[in-house]
């Protein structure tokens, strides 16, 4: 069976995501910082689909935790796509730059993408084995438009997006897939802006995105999900 290995899969899009997976039959390693969310999801997970799932709590800042996931990923007999996708604000909720805590952004970046990259390092091997070896890292629109508020998460996500664009320049043999999911009701999301009542997507319903980048396996580019579920993927990638 194919082998994920999805960071923040316990709940929101990571949870939907594994479960579309599982649904497929993949084999997964969660990973979350909360235990009894993370193995109440893993074990809901095993028992509806019959796959085999490995939750292993942790931080992705910690090099050990990032060693143990993808050390969890090879008992399960390899890693086929890695989706990054564990997220830090750096602020709760968001405020302007001349407000943005130092720490908070220093924290945002460490999860968002330091933490990303040392992952994505320690994954390689295992994913340039693989004959349909894959990286997914979720971005968000406030990496390419200036949302006020939203400074320093976007800019950590711009970060990300340029790692996932030269990885996909220096791993030909890899598809490296940026996807900005859009809006979604998820505890991010709302501790970002908590007094924000509009309805907002489930993110369940952005899962068919992610599932056709995997189907069709695309060039590597940055995609944008509700394209995605609405338009042709271009042969060069890039359903933006």
């Amino acid at each position: 069976m194919p082998v994920a290995l999805i960071t923040g899969g316990s709940k929101g899009l990571g949870r939907a995501l594994a479960e579309a997976l599982a649904r497929q039959g993949w084999d997964l390693v969660l990973d979350a910082r909360t235990a009894g969310v993370l193995e109440a999801a893993a074990e809901e997970v095993r028992k509806r689909y019959g796959t085999r799932v490995a939750a292993v709590l942790g931080d992705v800042t910690d090099a050990a935790h990032r060693a143990e996931l993808v050390a969890a990923a090879g008992e399960l007999g390899g890693l086929d796509l890695l989706v990054s996708n564990a997220s830090m604000l750096g602020a709760e909720p968001l405020v302007r730059l001349e407000a943005q805590p130092l720490e908070g952004l220093r924290r945002a970046l460490e999860t968002n993408v330091v933490a990303a990259l040392g992952l994505l390092q320690e994954a390689l091997p295992l994913l340039r084995r693989s004959a349909t070896g894959a990286v997914v890292t979720v971005s968000s629109d406030a990496a390419a438009e200036p949302y006020g508020m939203w400074g320093g998460y976007g800019a950590s996500k711009a970060a990300l997006d340029q790692l996932a664009a030269v990885l996909g320049v220096e791993e030909p043999g890899l598809r490296v897939w940026a996807v900005d999911p859009g809006d979604m009701a998820t505890d991010l999301y709302a501790a970002a802006v908590p007094d924000d009542e509009e309805p907002r997507p489930s993110p369940a319903s952005v899962v068919p995105a992610f599932l056709r980048l995997v189907r069709e396996r695309p060039a590597s580019g940055r995609f944008a999900a509700p394209a995605l579920l609405e338009e042709p993927v271009a042969a060069d990638g890039g359903a933006r």
